[in-house]
This record gives C-alpha cells, sequence and structure tokens, in this order.
C-alpha cells in the first residue's frame, strides 16, 4: 500500500520536465540576483546602470533642446 506512486496530473510531465522547470526555467534564486556574486559583478553592475542614466538625461536634454528649438523659430 504505501509503495504505490503518486498519480500526476496530465500536463505535470515527469522526470526530464521536472529536471527543465528547475535548473532551465524554473524560479530565479533572489539571493544575489540583482548584484552578483562578486564585488567585481556589483561594481560592473553599478557603473552600467549609472551610465544608462547618464544616457537616459542626455537624451532627456537633447530632446528639451530640440523643442525648445523648434520653438523659437515658428
Amino acid at each position: 500500500m504505501g509503495d504505490e506512486k503518486p498519480v500526476r496530473a496530465p500536463g505535470e510531465g515527469g522526470r526530464f520536465w521536472r529536471w527543465a522547470y528547475r535548473y532551465l526555467a524554473g524560479p530565479a534564486e533572489v539571493q544575489g540576483a540583482v548584484y552578483g556574486g562578486s564585488t567585481e559583478a556589483r561594481e560592473g553592475w553599478k557603473r552600467d546602470l549609472e551610465n544608462r542614466k547618464r544616457y537616459s538625461r542626455e537624451q532627456r536634454e537633447r530632446k528639451r533642446a530640440a523643442r525648445e528649438a523648434r520653438r523659437g523659430e515658428g
């Protein structure tokens, strides 16, 4: 009686699908996910974020300057 296998739902899949979900598509690990594992990875992440913010600021400033220039012409 205690040796019976649990009954699975038809779409649940087998051993391969459980492995694939766990290691390829499963829930992400939260510990250290944002900053990376090492000090170099954290510093690189921070530099990349600052570069992206700087680029966005520059783009906003260029668009604002272009709008101001168009207003001055018309």
